[in-house]
């Protein structure tokens, strides 16, 4: 859900209709995009002071116009165009005046929305650099030795070719974890990874911790294994230990999921100091450490991962998907030996195994060392993105960590972070607010998460922060203007 919200003004229209026409002018105008998620039902009909009747009324409206898609279960989603870029309407199109006003929108006028055309601060994306020609110079190797063309088109184990979780072993001892091939795995990305992590390690109704603000992944999958996630308090520099053991002295957790170098959302990094005491309360309370080190690929010298101390409880995921590229699907796992076979199995049953030739390609780019010149290419980018948002933000205070591809951005009053992405949304930028990333029923701060790979280029990213200081200097008053 972006956080976009309907008013209704006074009119003889019945609500349930101003609400559809409402919500079909947002979509129409981009103010939510295709795969969003509307609030639920009872949500917006607390906040709009109707029944949720009224509510259902105007989301069966909107699904019958093909504006929208319900799933059972899940909720109701902005629905994508079809093949031709449209969508079916109805009595749900915007009314003329709507229409006409977008019509008189000129597109490409800096500072001026134009639909279709946001600027995208809020995807976690790597920055372009030379990987797609790297990609058509292997894909010539491969297509040149027909004998290793066919082997990897045969099934391979489940942890994947031992040369590939050797290529996994050497990438992730650029962060510090150094085992044998043994106990690395290959998964299909660091999602799948966890996914497969999380079901070898957990059961139905056991209870995992991660930091009050994380990875959103883990939300949705620890609702698909039925886990209780519990978020637990962190500050400027990452998880606070006297949270977590209090926490773990109340709830008897079977693990822990953490980002401690690089944290995404907040780009803070732990100490070394609180490393020792995290690492020191998982042993007393037989906490297993799930450690997501997919930011960390970016420093030149990270931090010593937490699984370092944590010999016989701590299990390291991470993937070329930030630092590289996202579409090769690959990622590691590195976990003590007694809990390998448990993760291979569950690899098996869920699809047997991971693409050996996207394996091949990433092995061929560690090995070669191409995956270290891509690495330094994606640093460099870093660098000269965080040269223009320190140009373009200098008079706003945000969090940041010079190999951070984000920037965490906390809002001044009287800015609330609905309001804020509502704005952005109007003048054409997309950006995280926090309530993207809490664990559980926590409150989320008033903050957004501005990625700097989305934009695709330094013109569009200057573009971007520009229009997002604009909104930040004209404050929230405009909003609420007749």
């Amino acid at each position: 859900m972006n956080g976009w919200m309907p008013t209704l003004s006074r009119s003889s229209e019945p609500k349930y209709r101003a609400i559809a026409q409402a919500y079909a002018q947002a979509i129409h105008g981009g103010q939510m995009l295709p795969g969003e998620k509307l609030p639920a039902h009872r949500l917006l009909a607390k906040k709009l002071h109707v029944t949720t009747g009224t509510v259902s009324r105007a989301y069966a409206e909107l699904e019958r116009g093909g504006l929208v898609v319900a799933r059972v279960g899940d909720g109701t989603y902005v629905a994508e165009p079809d093949a031709d870029g449209a969508r079916m309407q109805d009595r749900t199109r915007p009314a003329p005046e709507s229409s006409e006003r977008a019509a008189a929108i000129t597109p490409g006028v800096p500072g001026v929305y134009a639909p279709g055309r946001l600027i995208d601060l809020g995807q976690n994306v790597p920055m372009p650099t030379d990987e797609a020609f790297l990609l058509t110079q292997t894909l010539r190797e491969l297509a040149a030795d027909e004998r290793l063309a066919g082997e990897l088109l045969l099934y391979q184990p489940e942890g994947g070719r031992r040369s590939h979780r050797e290529a996994g072993a050497r990438w992730l001892a650029r962060m510090g974890c150094t085992v044998a091939a043994e106990r690395v795995l290959v998964t299909q990305g660091a999602q799948h990874g966890l996914a497969c992590v999380l079901r070898a390690v957990l059961r139905p109704g056991d209870t995992i911790f991660a930091e009050a603000l994380s990875y959103p992944g883990i939300v949705a999958l620890a609702r698909q294994l039925r886990l209780n996630l519990v978020g637990i308090e962190i500050d400027e520099e990452g998880i606070v230990p006297a949270a977590l053991e209090r926490a773990c002295g109340l709830l008897a957790p079977r693990a822990l999921f953490c980002v401690p170098t690089l944290h995404n959302p907040t780009t803070a990094t732990l100490s070394e100091a609180r490393r020792a005491m995290i690492a020191e309360i998982a042993v007393r309370h037989h906490l297993v450490v799930i450690e997501d080190l997919v930011p960390a690929a970016l420093l030149d010298a990270p931090p010593t991962p937490l699984a370092a101390r944590l010999p016989e409880h701590g299990i390291v995921i991470s993937s070329l998907s930030k630092a590289v590229a996202p579409g090769l699907r690959i990622g590691y796992v590195q976990a003590p030996q007694d809990w390998v076979g448990k993760i291979l199995a569950v690899i098996r049953s869920d699809c047997w195994m991971t693409s050996p030739l996207a394996a091949e390609i990433a092995a061929r780019w560690i090995v070669d060392g191409e995956i270290d010149r891509l690495v330094a290419q994606q640093r460099a980018q870093v660098d000269a993105r965080h040269a223009i948002a320190a140009e373009v933000l200098a008079d706003w205070t945000y969090r940041t960590d010079p190999a951070s591809p984000h920037l965490w951005l906390p809002l001044a009053e009287p800015w609330r972070a609905a309001e804020f992405s509502a704005a952005l949304r109007q003048a054409g930028v997309l950006a995280k607010t926090a309530d993207s990333f809490v664990i559980g029923r926590g409150s989320a701060p008033h903050a957004v998460r501005l990625s700097l790979g989305g934009a695709r280029s330094h013109e569009a990213l200057r573009e971007g922060l520009e229009l997002l200081a604009r909104t930040l200097r004209n404050g929230p008053e405009g909003l609420y203007s007749a």
